[in-house]
Parts: C-alpha cells; structure tokens; sequence
C-alpha cells in the first residue's frame, strides 16, 4: 500500500528545501531533486509546489512522461477526501 498524503501534506512541501511536493491526478510526486532536470526549467515546478499539478502536466506532457518517472518520483497518494 503506498503512503496516503491529505492536500495540507502536499501543500507544506511547497517549496524545494521542504521536498517540492506535487499532486497529479491523485498521485503525489516529490520533485526537489528533479527540480534542476527538468527540461521546461526550475520555475515551473517551483511554481506549481504544494498544489495539484495535473491540469498544467497533461497541457504539456502525455502518458509517457508520466510513465518514465513514476518510479523515480512518485511518493503516494492523495486520501480520497483530501483531494484539492
């Protein structure tokens, strides 16, 4: 079973040195390391730290981007009544 995070987890990882959480479609994805990796820049995902990202990933990403870093990245879930 993976670890359940509620929406106020997620958003007191908001920032890089707190773990730069992210949620998409459910899943959340801790994104401090991969911060300088990624391709569209740092800004982004500091941009989007704390919050549900899932409308602004799928605008620029498909499945398979997903699908790459899932292992690497993603640390649980959302609890079902915490979604944001």
């Amino acid at each position: 079973m993976s670890k359940q995070f509620t929406a106020n987890d997620v958003k007191e990882h908001g920032a890089v040195d707190k773990g730069l959480y992210i949620i998409i479609d459910n899943g959340v994805y801790e994104m401090g390391g991969f911060v300088d990796e990624h391709p569209g820049g740092a800004k982004i995902l500091k941009r989007v730290g704390g919050k549900d990202a899932s409308k602004q990933f799928w605008k620029y990403h498909n499945e398979s981007v997903l699908k790459k870093y899932q292992e690497r990245l993603k640390i649980g879930e959302v609890k079902e009544q915490a979604k944001m």
